[in-house]
């Protein structure tokens, strides 16, 4: 069954409006509890699912928790609430307190009038696209109206009150025991999100002077003009405060874009590479491969290959580069956007894991971040972002595939043409690697113009 509720990362649209209604959210918890009971009946028939709820800050939170939650206690199984904390928080919860799986609830980037649904199984994964396309079919069938239970046999629910402590204990575990960040300055920036309280608490207690700012979360200033998607209020305040780094996060807390002590924006390839590069050289990093995904710069490759590294990519979506980093075996992995994921650390991309390996790093050399990011070459890349009516597949657009078909000949070994829909908002995304960026700039337009005449709003 091919799934229509859920994109590359979950479930993503503009809340109280379907599927993100109240009423759709309480079919998905009934949903999920099915889903994993029928995955439990071979070890145990009598078994009480235990799901894992936690939420960012947006205030349709409120509204999509409680039904969610509904949902399950009504289908028989058991919630645990723990209220706002960032994604790799609640995939590390569901792990520890062995729950039958966890749930995000949360837009991640996007701004508050939006929100989602992330899951996650026992495991502390992102569920693959098999069990999310069992769970649409339960949301549309009317299987699940017969079977639910009476009497003793509904759910409860249970909030966790120490759930953000468990998680700061995590995160400071994951830093070296030999290192501190006493004599760092360190701006964080937390987007008014899921990590206002986590991120700050935790560089303060490993040593750091920090400077925290979009903590004042009010449920509607969730990334706006903040946070990784708006880096620049957190560069400013590197230069203003003195500090030697920046961290960007973003609403959910598992992606992290950095500044240097000049100010300067770094992504994630440019993070990736230096990881990578001193993973390389403690004979750390598995198979001397790094997982990125077909959008990441070629520069990437060629920071990693004289130090004898090499670059492995996945399709676009964190979950697709954790898929197969554990498929061959691979131990580090991510996205330009700032999903990093650490395998040796974490199950999913955590942004202050990202910024504490750096900051390690930045310690354990005594280097600036600027000069330890400096290695990287980034070749020139445009990438144009087109909103669209409708996701037609490409292939059946003829004078799109034309038009790509020609850039491509035109750029021949010197580039790459790369043209695919947006997993989480109805855009289409045009992305072109070459020698000059005025040319690869043009050819972008060109291929966009089109889509804008076939598909464009």
């Amino acid at each position: 069954m091919k799934r229509k509720l859920f994109g590359t990362d979950g479930m993503r649209g503009r809340a109280n409006t379907e599927p993100l209604t109240g009423e759709t959210l309480v079919r998905l918890g009934r949903a999920i509890v099915a889903v994993f009971k029928e995955s439990s009946h071979r070890a145990n028939k009598s078994h009480r699912p235990k799901i894992l709820v936690g939420k960012d800050t947006r205030v349709s939170g409120y509204m999509l928790e409680t039904a969610l939650a509904s949902g399950i206690c009504s289908m028989g199984g058991n919630v645990l609430l723990v209220g706002p904390l960032p994604t790799p928080g609640i995939a590390y919860l569901t792990s520890g307190m062995r729950a039958d799986a966890g749930v995000v609830i949360s837009a991640s980037h996007n701004l508050f009038e939006d929100n989602g649904i992330k899951i996650f199984s026992g495991s502390g994964f992102k569920l693959p696209d098999e069990m999310e396309a069992r769970i649409e079919e339960l949301i549309a069938s009317k299987k699940l109206d017969g079977l639910l239970p009476r009497g003793a046999e509904v759910g409860r629910a249970l909030r966790i009150e120490d759930a953000e402590g468990r998680y700061i204990v995590y995160l400071k575990q994951t830093f070296p025991r030999n290192l501190t960040l006493e004599g760092l300055r360190v701006v964080v920036d937390c987007a008014h999100g899921a990590a206002y309280q986590v991120a700050p608490a935790v560089l303060e207690e490993l040593g750091a002077e920090v400077f925290a700012i979009g903590v004042e979360p009010n449920g509607e200033n969730i990334n706006l003009n903040c946070g990784s998607i708006h880096p620049e209020a957190m560069s400013r305040q590197v230069v203003l405060k003195g500090a030697q780094v920046g961290v960007a996060l973003d609403g959910d807390g598992d992606r992290c874009i950095l500044a240097d002590e000049k100010g300067r924006i770094h992504d994630g390839d440019e993070v990736m590479a230096a990881l990578a590069r001193d993973l390389l050289q403690e004979g750390k990093l598995q198979k001397q491969t790094l997982v990125a995904t077909v959008m990441s710069n070629q520069g990437l490759d060629l920071a990693l290959k004289p130090y004898g590294g090499k670059v492995v990519r996945t399709n676009v979506g964190d979950r697709y580069v954790v898929e197969e980093m554990i498929r061959g075996g691979y131990n580090l992995g991510g996205e330009q956007s700032g999903h990093i994921a650490f395998l040796d650390h974490s199950t999913t991309g955590d942004g202050m894991i990202t910024a504490l390996q750096v900051l390690a790093l930045v310690q354990k050399t005594g280097k600036p971040l600027s000069e330890l990011l400096a290695d990287f070459k980034r070749l020139p890349q445009v990438l144009l972002n087109i909103e669209v009516k409708e996701k037609v597949d490409l292939a059946k657009l003829p004078k799109v595939t034309q038009a790509i078909d020609k850039i491509s000949r035109e750029l021949g070994e010197s580039g790459r043409v790369l043209v695919r829909y947006s997993g989480t908002e109805p855009k289409a995304r045009v992305m072109i690697e070459g020698e000059e960026e005025t040319r690869i700039r043009a050819q972008a337009e060109e291929i966009a113009a089109v889509i804008r005449k076939e598909i464009g709003v």
